[in-house]
Formats: structure tokens, sequence, C-alpha cells
């Protein structure tokens, strides 16, 4: 328990704070497991609590949420930072939480940012989840399977909270602008469709939108009579950067790469811009992006538009010496070719099936009619003998074996009839039927 200073005043105390929810009622969005008849509003209300992760990003009420179950379970809430909470804290903390059991008390652990918690930490909480000493209540702004131990994480209830939609978080402002605990006691005039922008402007973070409007308001036009104007100019002067929900190491940058991807695969040029620019305006490295660009354009176009290549090479190469912001337009320019581009992953199968093969078949040998010799013992040995310069040929071609024996006749390549493509598989089956055409005779000796 904090024991307040004679000296704390509210005022003093950020929006964000002073707006914290202190019932389910009050808590903005998350109806998906708060609403009427939803499973965690019926485990609240009949006080049976699992040990439970929230997951979502942030600003949206993992901590408010933890609390207000506390709150109404009349459970001690103890929280947890995995800054300053060694081994040694946290033992110390459950020891007294076990003999609240006993004495019939409950404790509420909330670890915010569990998965900033190494594993030893992570550890030290098991005995006490089994045993029921605590309720753990960790807070992840990341995807816990892969953040949060697989032992801890089977103990637990892992529940998604959602961002909040443009009308939650506008609902939020008025209630700030008018509740005594917000503005409510100032006469604060600001319009509605002001209101709406600080609301689009928070992308679903409470805690953006409520900071915002603190700096709005605190910044507006006081007029004589002691109210305050929040003027257009303010408000553009306050968000003039929105701030994008991005984590270069977290789950976000694989599902905006993956969503890249996929859109320029499903050739959706509007799609794969949009997804390039939300990487690229949170901070991303263009570098980045433009490798997986080149890993496309032999992916998922190969030889169906070989010039898909070059065009994401040379986007590199410009990214490399431009840098931002500049090089946007060079990755969009490719993001966009490849979008247009037919599509083959031809290429891909191909090496996908070889390297099948080349993993679980036997080491086979270089056929002696390829192997390269240097040294009188290699050509005394056959290396080499028989060999067919394809260039000494008349039609340049030989019908000259360069698989081993055991994979004749096996197809790693097996082109489509997309774009250029369809030209490659005709002359692959020009080439074909040369071969077969040659080993007859041969055959017939």
């Amino acid at each position: 328990m904090f024991q307040e200073s004679l000296f704390t005043t509210n005022e003093l105390e950020p929006l964000a704070s002073r707006m914290r929810p202190e019932s389910l009622e009050d808590i903005a969005g998350q109806q998906h497991l708060l609403g009427e008849g939803k499973i965690l509003r019926r485990m609240i209300a009949s006080d049976r609590l699992p040990s439970m992760i929230f997951w979502g990003p942030p600003g949206v009420g993992k901590t408010t949420l933890a609390r207000v179950i506390a709150s109404q379970t009349r459970s001690e809430f103890i929280n947890f930072s995995a800054v300053s909470s060694g081994i040694k804290e946290i033992k110390e903390v459950m020891g007294e939480a076990e003999r609240r059991r006993l004495s019939g008390a409950r404790t509420i652990v909330f670890v915010d940012e569990i998965h900033r918690f190494n594993k030893a930490q992570q550890d030290a909480f098991l005995p006490y989840v089994e045993q029921g000493s605590i309720i753990l209540i960790g807070a992840t702004t990341e995807n816990p399977s892969f953040e949060v131990n697989a032992a801890l994480l089977s103990r637990c209830k892992v529940f998604v909270l959602n961002a909040l939609s443009q009308e939650d978080v506008a609902a939020l402002l008025r209630r700030a602008l008018t509740s005594p605990a917000g503005f409510g006691g100032q006469a604060v005039a600001m319009a509605d469709e002001l209101v709406d922008i600080v609301a689009a402007f928070a992308n679903g973070d409470a805690r953006v939108a409520l900071n915002t409007l603190e700096m709005v308001v605190l910044n507006g036009d006081i007029l004589p009579d002691g109210s305050t104007v929040v003027p257009m100019e303010t408000l553009e002067q306050c968000i003039s950067k929105k701030s994008l929900l991005y984590d270069k190491h977290g789950e976000e940058h694989y599902n905006l790469i993956s969503a890249l991807h996929k859109s320029m695969r499903n050739s959706d040029p509007d799609a794969a811009v949009y997804w390039l620019a939300r990487m690229l305006e949170a901070g991303e490295d263009p570098l980045y992006v433009a490798r997986r660009l080149v890993r496309f354009a032999s992916e998922d176009v190969g030889l169906a538009d070989s010039r898909a290549l070059e065009i994401c090479v040379a986007a590199y190469q410009a990214c490399h010496f431009l840098g931002m912001p500049e090089c946007t337009v060079h990755l969009t320019h490719a993001a966009v070719y490849l979008s247009a581009a037919p599509k083959s992953n031809a290429l891909y199968k191909a090496y996908e099936t070889a390297k099948k093969d080349a993993l679980e078949m036997l080491d086979e040998p270089v056929p002696l009619v390829i192997r390269n010799a240097p040294t009188r013992l290699m050509k005394e040995l056959h290396y080499g003998e028989g060999y067919q310069y394809a260039h000494d040929a008349q039609d340049k071609l030989t019908d000259m074996q360069c698989l081993p024996d055991s994979l004749q006749g096996r197809h790693y390549y097996v082109p489509t009839e997309q774009g250029s493509e369809a030209r490659v598989a005709e002359r692959l089956a020009q080439i074909e039927a040369w071969r077969a055409a040659h080993r007859k005779p041969r055959e017939k000796e």
C-alpha cells in the first residue's frame, strides 16, 4: 500500500492516470471478453480466476483490467517489474503470498511486460502458480507463444485484448472532457471534429489518446472568463507526427513483412504499397525491405519475368546509396513491379525438391564423364573420359549424362506457363525431344 503525501494533488496527476477505470463498466472496448455473458466477465463474476496472460498492443488497458479484477475479487494486488525484480525479490513476495493464502487471503501478481522476464525469472513463478499461492496475470505486447516459457504458458489462460476502435477512444476522450476526474471542473470548448481527430491519431491506444488530449487542452487558448478553447492550429501542432505501432524485433515486424510479401504474391499493388509504407514510416531499415524484395523476385516471380530480379537488385543499390526518405520511391517501384509481374514459384520448388534428394538420398558420386581431370592419375582413373563439349556440337547439345544413375529422369525445375517462363518451357521441351531422338541409336547398339 502506498501512503499519499499531504502535498499530493489530483491536478498534478497525469490525465491518463486520473481517468483510469475503477470498474469493468468503465473499461473501454474488449467487449469480446467483458461483455455480458462473455468468458472473462463470467470468471470474474463467479470469482473463479485462473492465472492468465493478457496479450495486446500498448494502451488497451492490460494493467487497468488486472487492477479492476483484483479490486472486484478483493485480492491483494502486487505489481512486478522485469527491471527491478530479481529471483530473490520474486521468492520473497511469493513467500508472503503463500502465508496470505494459508490465512484465507488471495494475491494477484501482475507482471507487466512479462516477455522481458528471463527464463529463470519466469521459472521462479511456476511452483507458486502450480500450488495456487498466487493468481498470475502477465501482460505482453508480444506473442506469448514465443516469449513465455512453455511450462508457465501451459498453466495460464491467454486472453487477446484488441486495439480500441476509434469510436471507443472518442467516447473515452469525451468522458475525460466532462468527468470530474478529467477536465470536468474546467470549462473546455473542443469541437467534436477535433476530438475525432485525436481519436484517429491515437491509433487504438487509450494512453496516447489521453496524453494527447491533455497536451492539447493545456496548450489551448484561455479566454478572459477563464474558459479554454482548443483551436485547430493547436491540435495540428500537437499531433504533427503519428507514432506507429512497430517493433523491429517483435511479432508485428514479421506480421507486416508477411503482409507485404503476400500482397505482392496476390498481385495487389495497392496493398503492397500500403504495407511498405507502414514499415518504412515506423522506422524499418529500408535495406531489410529491399533484401526481402530481392528474395521475392526469384521465389515468386522467377523466370516468368527475370527483369524482376534486376529491378529489385537495382532498388537495393539505390537504397544503399540514398537511404531514407529518398529511397522510398525505389522500393515502391520494385514492390509495384513485383505485384504486377506474372508469378511462378518453379525455381523455389525446384530447389526444395532437389534439397530433399540431396539430404535424404545417399551421397551420389559425380559421374566420371563430368569430373575435372587436372592430374595424370585422375586421367588414368577415367576422370572426364567421354566428356562432350556442347559448343563443339552442331546443335550445341549433347546426350551426355550429368545426373547420378539413381536420379536419371528426375525433373526438379518444372516451368509454368506464366510470362516469359512459357518460352523457357518450350525450349526445355525442344531439348528433351532432341535428346530422346539422339539416344535411340545408342540404345539399339
